[in-house]
Protein backbone atom coordinates (compact mmCIF):
# COMPACT_ATOMS: atom_id res chain seq x y z
CA UNK A 1 0.00 0.00 0.00
CA UNK A 2 1.20 3.39 -0.77
CA UNK A 3 2.61 5.79 2.00
CA UNK A 4 -0.18 8.05 2.75
CA UNK A 5 1.45 10.80 4.11
CA UNK A 6 3.43 11.06 1.16
CA UNK A 7 0.43 11.79 -1.12
CA UNK A 8 -0.75 14.47 1.09
CA UNK A 9 -3.23 11.90 3.01
CA UNK A 10 -3.52 11.46 6.21
CA UNK A 11 -1.97 8.17 8.01
CA UNK A 12 -4.07 5.43 8.24
CA UNK A 13 -3.74 3.87 11.83
CA UNK A 14 -5.91 2.05 14.13
CA UNK A 15 -7.10 5.25 15.44
CA UNK A 16 -8.27 6.64 11.97
CA UNK A 17 -12.04 7.20 12.17
CA UNK A 18 -13.46 7.77 8.72
CA UNK A 19 -16.71 8.59 7.93
CA UNK A 20 -18.31 7.90 4.43
CA UNK A 21 -21.40 10.56 3.55
CA UNK A 22 -23.37 8.87 0.68
CA UNK A 23 -25.91 10.84 -0.97
CA UNK A 24 -26.80 7.38 -2.62
CA UNK A 25 -26.62 3.78 -2.35
CA UNK A 26 -23.19 3.08 -4.72
CA UNK A 27 -21.77 6.61 -3.98
CA UNK A 28 -19.99 4.78 -1.22
CA UNK A 29 -18.34 2.37 -3.77
CA UNK A 30 -17.97 4.56 -6.84
CA UNK A 31 -16.01 7.25 -4.80
CA UNK A 32 -14.78 5.71 -1.38
CA UNK A 33 -14.29 2.23 -2.39
CA UNK A 34 -10.42 2.05 -2.22
CA UNK A 35 -10.47 4.66 0.92
CA UNK A 36 -12.70 2.45 2.56
CA UNK A 37 -10.18 -0.70 2.29
CA UNK A 38 -6.96 1.12 3.13
CA UNK A 39 -8.59 2.72 5.66
CA UNK A 40 -9.91 -0.71 7.20
CA UNK A 41 -6.29 -2.78 6.01
CA UNK A 42 -4.38 -0.36 8.61
CA UNK A 43 -6.84 -0.78 11.45
CA UNK A 44 -9.15 1.85 11.40
CA UNK A 45 -12.89 2.30 11.85
CA UNK A 46 -15.30 3.24 8.81
CA UNK A 47 -18.44 4.39 9.03
CA UNK A 48 -21.35 5.25 6.27
CA UNK A 49 -23.91 7.82 6.35
CA UNK A 50 -26.41 7.43 4.17
CA UNK A 51 -28.69 10.27 3.13
CA UNK A 52 -31.38 9.29 1.06
CA UNK A 53 -32.51 6.16 -0.17
CA UNK A 54 -31.62 6.49 -3.50
CA UNK A 55 -35.52 5.69 -4.17
CA UNK A 56 -36.17 8.25 -6.79
CA UNK A 57 -34.51 6.77 -9.45
CA UNK A 58 -37.69 5.82 -12.01
CA UNK A 59 -36.38 4.71 -15.12
CA UNK A 60 -33.97 2.01 -13.87
CA UNK A 61 -37.24 0.53 -12.01
CA UNK A 62 -39.40 0.79 -14.92
CA UNK A 63 -36.93 -0.91 -16.95
CA UNK A 64 -36.42 -3.72 -14.46
CA UNK A 65 -39.89 -4.17 -12.92
CA UNK A 66 -41.72 -3.69 -16.85
CA UNK A 67 -43.84 -0.70 -15.23
CA UNK A 68 -44.64 2.68 -16.45
CA UNK A 69 -46.41 4.43 -13.42
CA UNK A 70 -44.39 4.20 -9.85
CA UNK A 71 -46.17 4.99 -7.09
CA UNK A 72 -45.19 5.79 -3.17
CA UNK A 73 -45.42 1.76 -2.75
CA UNK A 74 -43.58 1.31 -5.71
CA UNK A 75 -40.81 3.54 -4.95
CA UNK A 76 -40.59 2.23 -0.80
CA UNK A 77 -40.00 -1.22 -2.34
CA UNK A 78 -37.45 0.23 -4.65
CA UNK A 79 -35.44 2.39 -2.08
CA UNK A 80 -35.57 -1.36 0.03
CA UNK A 81 -33.68 -3.59 -3.26
CA UNK A 82 -31.05 -0.38 -3.31
CA UNK A 83 -30.31 -0.88 0.54
CA UNK A 84 -29.77 -4.41 0.32
CA UNK A 85 -28.13 -3.92 -2.58
CA UNK A 86 -25.41 -1.79 -0.66
CA UNK A 87 -25.32 -3.78 2.32
CA UNK A 88 -23.66 -6.83 0.23
CA UNK A 89 -21.67 -3.54 -1.49
CA UNK A 90 -20.08 -2.85 2.04
CA UNK A 91 -19.75 -6.86 2.64
CA UNK A 92 -17.48 -6.93 -0.53
CA UNK A 93 -15.86 -3.53 1.05
CA UNK A 94 -15.10 -5.27 4.31
CA UNK A 95 -17.43 -3.76 6.32
CA UNK A 96 -20.12 -5.15 8.72
CA UNK A 97 -24.01 -4.23 8.18
CA UNK A 98 -23.22 -1.88 11.24
CA UNK A 99 -21.29 0.65 9.39
CA UNK A 100 -24.28 1.88 7.62
CA UNK A 101 -26.53 4.43 8.90
CA UNK A 102 -29.50 5.69 6.86
CA UNK A 103 -30.91 9.28 7.23
CA UNK A 104 -33.72 8.41 5.32
CA UNK A 105 -34.26 12.01 3.64
CA UNK A 106 -35.84 12.24 0.12
CA UNK A 107 -33.96 11.21 -3.16
CA UNK A 108 -33.38 14.81 -4.93
CA UNK A 109 -34.66 16.21 -1.90
CA UNK A 110 -31.56 17.51 -0.28
CA UNK A 111 -31.86 21.27 -1.52
CA UNK A 112 -35.35 21.48 -0.31
CA UNK A 113 -34.79 20.77 3.20
CA UNK A 114 -31.50 22.63 3.66
CA UNK A 115 -33.82 25.93 2.51
CA UNK A 116 -36.23 24.67 5.11
CA UNK A 117 -36.63 26.87 7.82
CA UNK A 118 -35.25 25.47 11.38
CA UNK A 119 -32.16 24.11 10.46
CA UNK A 120 -33.86 20.06 11.07
CA UNK A 121 -31.52 18.52 8.40
CA UNK A 122 -28.20 20.36 9.56
CA UNK A 123 -28.99 19.15 13.92
CA UNK A 124 -30.07 15.60 12.24
CA UNK A 125 -26.65 15.27 10.60
CA UNK A 126 -24.44 17.31 13.53
CA UNK A 127 -26.08 14.39 15.93
CA UNK A 128 -24.99 11.35 13.39
CA UNK A 129 -21.42 13.14 12.89
CA UNK A 130 -21.25 13.26 16.73
CA UNK A 131 -22.25 9.52 17.13
CA UNK A 132 -19.67 8.00 15.28
CA UNK A 133 -16.54 10.85 16.23
CA UNK A 134 -14.80 10.87 13.15
CA UNK A 135 -11.44 11.73 12.37
CA UNK A 136 -11.85 11.73 8.70
CA UNK A 137 -15.04 12.30 6.57
CA UNK A 138 -14.86 11.90 2.83
CA UNK A 139 -18.13 14.02 1.58
CA UNK A 140 -19.19 15.00 -2.01
CA UNK A 141 -17.24 17.86 -3.24
CA UNK A 142 -19.35 21.16 -3.78
CA UNK A 143 -18.92 21.19 -7.40
CA UNK A 144 -20.48 18.60 -7.91
CA UNK A 145 -22.94 19.18 -10.34
CA UNK A 146 -26.51 16.68 -9.05
CA UNK A 147 -28.22 18.57 -6.49
CA UNK A 148 -28.30 16.17 -3.86
CA UNK A 149 -24.55 16.17 -3.58
CA UNK A 150 -23.31 19.71 -3.77
CA UNK A 151 -26.14 19.52 -1.00
CA UNK A 152 -24.64 17.34 1.15
CA UNK A 153 -21.44 18.90 1.02
CA UNK A 154 -23.28 22.10 2.64
CA UNK A 155 -25.29 20.44 5.24
CA UNK A 156 -21.47 18.69 6.30
CA UNK A 157 -20.11 22.06 6.42
CA UNK A 158 -23.27 23.86 8.37
CA UNK A 159 -23.17 20.21 10.43
CA UNK A 160 -19.61 21.34 11.52
CA UNK A 161 -19.25 24.83 12.09
CA UNK A 162 -18.63 25.77 15.56
CA UNK A 163 -16.94 22.85 16.24
CA UNK A 164 -13.55 23.49 18.19
CA UNK A 165 -11.92 20.14 16.72
CA UNK A 166 -13.61 19.48 13.59
CA UNK A 167 -12.35 16.67 11.81
CA UNK A 168 -10.35 16.76 8.64
CA UNK A 169 -12.49 16.65 5.37
CA UNK A 170 -11.41 15.36 2.27
CA UNK A 171 -14.16 16.12 -1.13
CA UNK A 172 -14.73 13.60 -3.39
CA UNK A 173 -16.16 14.61 -7.31
CA UNK A 174 -18.86 12.21 -8.80
CA UNK A 175 -20.42 14.74 -11.48
CA UNK A 176 -19.08 17.41 -13.14
CA UNK A 177 -15.76 19.25 -13.16
CA UNK A 178 -14.27 20.87 -9.80
CA UNK A 179 -13.34 24.76 -9.84
CA UNK A 180 -10.66 23.33 -7.00
CA UNK A 181 -6.63 21.96 -8.37
CA UNK A 182 -4.13 19.60 -6.08
CA UNK A 183 -6.07 16.61 -5.86
CA UNK A 184 -4.71 13.79 -3.84
CA UNK A 185 -4.58 10.28 -5.60
CA UNK A 186 -4.73 7.28 -4.13
CA UNK A 187 -3.23 4.14 -4.84
CA UNK A 188 -5.28 1.22 -6.53
CA UNK A 189 -3.61 -2.31 -5.08
CA UNK A 190 -4.85 -4.56 -7.78
CA UNK A 191 -6.69 -6.85 -4.54
CA UNK A 192 -8.38 -4.00 -3.65
CA UNK A 193 -9.46 -2.24 -7.07
CA UNK A 194 -11.22 -5.92 -7.64
CA UNK A 195 -12.68 -5.72 -4.36
CA UNK A 196 -14.02 -2.57 -5.18
CA UNK A 197 -15.40 -3.80 -9.11
CA UNK A 198 -16.96 -6.80 -6.86
CA UNK A 199 -19.00 -3.96 -4.67
CA UNK A 200 -19.75 -2.42 -7.86
CA UNK A 201 -22.00 -5.37 -9.34
CA UNK A 202 -23.88 -5.40 -5.94
CA UNK A 203 -25.44 -2.29 -7.11
CA UNK A 204 -27.49 -4.43 -9.92
CA UNK A 205 -30.40 -2.34 -9.86
CA UNK A 206 -28.22 0.94 -10.99
CA UNK A 207 -26.16 -1.66 -13.29
CA UNK A 208 -29.07 -2.61 -15.56
CA UNK A 209 -29.36 0.54 -17.51
CA UNK A 210 -26.26 2.04 -17.16
CA UNK A 211 -23.18 -0.56 -16.21
CA UNK A 212 -20.67 1.28 -18.51
CA UNK A 213 -20.99 4.62 -17.48
CA UNK A 214 -20.68 3.21 -13.59
CA UNK A 215 -17.78 0.83 -14.45
CA UNK A 216 -16.08 4.04 -16.18
CA UNK A 217 -17.12 6.37 -13.02
CA UNK A 218 -15.80 3.47 -10.58
CA UNK A 219 -12.83 2.94 -12.80
CA UNK A 220 -11.19 6.49 -12.02
CA UNK A 221 -8.47 7.32 -9.86
CA UNK A 222 -10.06 7.83 -6.61
CA UNK A 223 -9.05 12.02 -5.81
CA UNK A 224 -9.97 13.57 -3.52
CA UNK A 225 -9.74 17.55 -2.11
CA UNK A 226 -9.74 19.90 0.47
CA UNK A 227 -12.21 22.73 0.67
CA UNK A 228 -11.86 25.08 -2.07
CA UNK A 229 -10.76 28.59 -0.31
CA UNK A 230 -13.84 30.68 -0.83
CA UNK A 231 -14.77 33.56 -2.37
CA UNK A 232 -16.77 37.18 -1.87
CA UNK A 233 -17.35 36.85 -5.64
CA UNK A 234 -20.06 34.79 -7.17
CA UNK A 235 -19.25 32.53 -9.86
CA UNK A 236 -22.34 33.03 -11.82
CA UNK A 237 -22.83 35.61 -14.64
CA UNK A 238 -26.29 34.44 -16.07
CA UNK A 239 -27.53 35.61 -18.93
CA UNK A 240 -30.37 38.25 -19.28
CA UNK A 241 -32.91 36.10 -20.94
CA UNK A 242 -32.71 33.26 -18.00
CA UNK A 243 -32.98 35.74 -14.93
CA UNK A 244 -36.68 35.49 -14.73
CA UNK A 245 -36.49 32.25 -14.06
CA UNK A 246 -33.78 32.23 -11.85
CA UNK A 247 -33.49 31.78 -7.92
CA UNK A 248 -30.99 32.58 -5.31
CA UNK A 249 -30.43 31.26 -1.96
CA UNK A 250 -27.97 31.89 1.09
CA UNK A 251 -27.56 29.41 3.68
CA UNK A 252 -25.59 29.74 6.78
CA UNK A 253 -25.70 28.68 10.24
CA UNK A 254 -28.01 30.94 11.15
CA UNK A 255 -30.75 29.71 8.65
CA UNK A 256 -31.89 30.34 4.73
CA UNK A 257 -32.92 32.51 2.59
CA UNK A 258 -33.92 33.11 -0.75
CA UNK A 259 -34.58 35.32 -3.84
CA UNK A 260 -35.89 35.86 -7.35
CA UNK A 261 -32.54 36.78 -8.92
CA UNK A 262 -33.26 40.05 -10.05
CA UNK A 263 -34.44 41.12 -6.08
CA UNK A 264 -31.45 39.48 -4.54
CA UNK A 265 -29.23 41.58 -2.50
CA UNK A 266 -26.41 41.53 -5.50
CA UNK A 267 -24.32 44.22 -6.76
CA UNK A 268 -21.96 44.30 -9.80
CA UNK A 269 -18.72 45.45 -9.96
CA UNK A 270 -16.71 46.92 -12.95
CA UNK A 271 -15.51 43.71 -14.57
CA UNK A 272 -18.82 42.30 -14.35
CA UNK A 273 -18.71 39.87 -10.91
CA UNK A 274 -21.72 39.65 -8.83
CA UNK A 275 -21.08 39.88 -5.07
CA UNK A 276 -24.03 39.61 -2.27
CA UNK A 277 -24.56 42.52 -0.42
CA UNK A 278 -22.00 43.01 3.09
CA UNK A 279 -25.38 43.44 4.98
CA UNK A 280 -26.20 39.89 4.57
CA UNK A 281 -23.18 38.28 5.11
CA UNK A 282 -22.39 36.65 8.71
CA UNK A 283 -18.61 37.44 9.62
CA UNK A 284 -16.69 34.24 11.13
CA UNK A 285 -19.53 31.81 9.95
CA UNK A 286 -19.56 29.39 6.74
CA UNK A 287 -22.25 30.82 4.27
CA UNK A 288 -23.16 29.34 0.60
CA UNK A 289 -25.07 30.61 -2.03
CA UNK A 290 -27.50 28.60 -4.41
CA UNK A 291 -28.15 29.32 -7.80
CA UNK A 292 -31.10 27.45 -9.33
CA UNK A 293 -33.90 27.60 -12.38
CA UNK A 294 -37.69 27.19 -11.11
CA UNK A 295 -38.13 25.53 -14.99
CA UNK A 296 -39.05 22.18 -15.10
CA UNK A 297 -36.71 20.02 -16.84
CA UNK A 298 -35.88 16.51 -17.00
CA UNK A 299 -32.42 16.71 -17.17
CA UNK A 300 -31.69 16.58 -13.35
CA UNK A 301 -28.22 18.28 -12.76
CA UNK A 302 -27.71 21.46 -11.51
CA UNK A 303 -26.75 24.08 -14.30
CA UNK A 304 -25.03 26.88 -11.36
CA UNK A 305 -25.01 24.84 -8.21
CA UNK A 306 -23.83 26.01 -4.94
CA UNK A 307 -20.43 27.75 -3.93
CA UNK A 308 -19.25 29.16 -0.57
CA UNK A 309 -19.01 32.95 -0.31
CA UNK A 310 -16.14 34.47 1.98
CA UNK A 311 -16.67 38.05 3.50
CA UNK A 312 -14.35 40.43 1.82
CA UNK A 313 -13.13 42.56 4.28
CA UNK A 314 -12.67 45.72 1.73
CA UNK A 315 -16.19 45.58 1.31
CA UNK A 316 -17.69 44.90 4.52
Amino acid sequence: MPDSASSGLPVFSGQTRLLVVAPHPDDETIATGLLIQQVRAAGGEVGILLLTGGDNNPWPQRWLERRVRIGAADRRRWGQRRHAEMLQALERLGLPASALESMGWPDMGLSDGVLQPGGAAVSSLAAAIGRFRPSLIAVPSIDDRHPDHGTAHVLVRLALAGQHDSPRLLTYLVHGHARATGFIELGSPPGQLANKQAALAAHGSQMALSGRRMRLLAARPERYATPAPSSPVLPWRPPFWAQPWLRLSLVGPAGARSWRWQDAPLARDPRGDYRVSPAHHVTGQPQFARLASTLHSPWIFDHWGWCELRVDPARS
